[in-house]
């Protein structure tokens, strides 16, 4: 059976990187324990390993508060996977890979396309599912046990959630070819092909947030 602590920190984590908890939303600890039925226990655990993946803040006897990101935080974070998630596209390409690695990334970039092409009210939530799965499934192709965690930590701050959420129609396409074009330079065993891609991959959806923040009115 799965610890309270775990069930609570898992749910909340995935609540927050969906935007059900969104940026500079507070998370109090009675109210957690309540919805879960839990002790506050298990509430706090759950909220200091939050706190340690960056995803909340935690303020003394006001609680926990969904962790925002100003334009020059965001800046670093997509400079620091550029420069993560190359290295990783490169040494997956370069090492004596599996097919069944290459395989499991096509099929995510099919399911990704069917979704897209789908549509839907959930359309988006169901990509950002499957485009994070595909970046731990390269990260895992690497080869390097030490990259899924640092990784992990940097792109899953709800930076994939936002992205996707206000891409426009062509940036979506671009999106999805990158994925294919990244699984070609794999196969290839071209290592430079898809440290390439990939950063322009990374860069691509920096462009794309700093113009949906641009559009936005003043305070949002």
């Amino acid at each position: 059976m799965t610890k309270p602590s775990v069930r609570v920190y898992e749910d909340l984590r995935r609540r927050i990187l969906t935007g059900e908890h969104a940026s500079g939303a507070w998370l109090r600890e009675e109210n957690i324990a309540t919805t879960y039925e839990v002790s506050r226990t298990p509430v706090r655990d759950a909220l200091r390993r939050l706190q340690a993946d960056g995803l909340v803040t935690l303020h003394p006897n006001r609680g926990a508060q969904v962790t925002g990101f100003d334009a020059a935080d965001l800046d670093d974070i997509f400079s620091l996977r550029a420069l993560l998630e190359g290295y990783a596209a490169r040494r997956a390409a370069e090492r004596d890979g599996s097919e069944a690695e290459r395989e499991e990334l096509r099929a995510l970039c099919d399911a990704m396309d069917e979704v897209a092409s789908a549509g839907g009210d959930d359309a988006d939530d169901r990509i950002t599912e499957l485009n994070l799965e595909f970046h731990r499934a390269l990260h895992r192709a690497a080869g390097n046990a030490l990259l899924p965690g640092i990784l992990s930590g940097v792109i899953e701050i709800s930076l994939v959630r936002h992205t996707f959420h206000n891409y426009s129609p062509e940036e979506m396409r671009r999106s999805l070819r990158q994925h294919r074009e990244l699984v070609d330079a794999l196969t290839a065993r071209d290592g430079l092909w898809a440290q390439s891609v990939m950063t322009a991959h990374v860069l691509s959806a920096r462009a794309s947030l700093s113009r949906h923040r641009a559009d936005q009115p003043p305070g949002k």
